[in-house]
């Protein structure tokens, strides 16, 4: 049994911008350190949560909301919840900040839409480009940049090593790991 508090970890970003290779790049990591950790991939909670809701703003809202959820059980409960999902609009993640019972840190993964877009192996910017996809994120879509975030990581411009060192000091500094 354990005393540790739980958190959120909260990766928002554009398609392609590194949100879910961070949060594999980070749990053994956190794992390593003592942490519990449940990462909720936005691709994955969308087809076992989420099946059946399409792209529109209500839609995108409600699978946010459910993965929002989910992450304040685990956090609450002690555990590490990792979240990689665009969550492109402000007061969805707002509103997911304010249920959250245990700690939430919002990291934004930056990434130039040139760079997202050179790193599409699924070719969905081109599709998006083409008119083949609507409601794009960052194409036909908004994408709302967090104004506020804890930690701000550039994964156009640094490396992956470099952005998980900029998260854990962010941790480690605000008591939810030990240094």
């Amino acid at each position: 049994m354990t005393d540790r508090k739980g958190f959120t970890l909260w990766f928002t970003g554009l398609s392609g911008s590194g949100k879910s290779t961070l949060a594999q790049f980070l749990t053994p990591i956190l794992k390593d350190r003592g942490c519990n950790v449940e990462v909720l991939d936005g691709d994955e909670v969308r087809e076992n949560l989420s099946k059946g809701l399409g792209f529109s703003k209500e839609d995108r809202d409600t699978n946010i909301r459910r993965i929002g959820y989910v992450a304040r059980l685990l956090s609450r409960n002690g555990a590490c919840a990792i979240t990689a999902a665009i969550s492109p609009y402000t007061s969805v993640r707002d509103e997911v900040r304010a249920m959250t019972e245990a700690t939430f840190v919002e990291v934004y993964v930056e990434a130039p839409l040139e760079v997202v877009e050179e790193r599409d192996t699924k070719g969905l910017y081109k599709k998006a480009r083409a008119g083949e996809i609507k409601n794009f994120t960052g194409i036909s879509d908004p994408y709302e940049a967090p104004e506020n975030a804890e930690v701000t990581v550039h994964t156009g411009s640094e490396t992956i090593e470099e952005s998980a060192e900029r998260i854990m000091s962010y941790l480690e500094a605000n008591g939810l790991l030990a240094s």
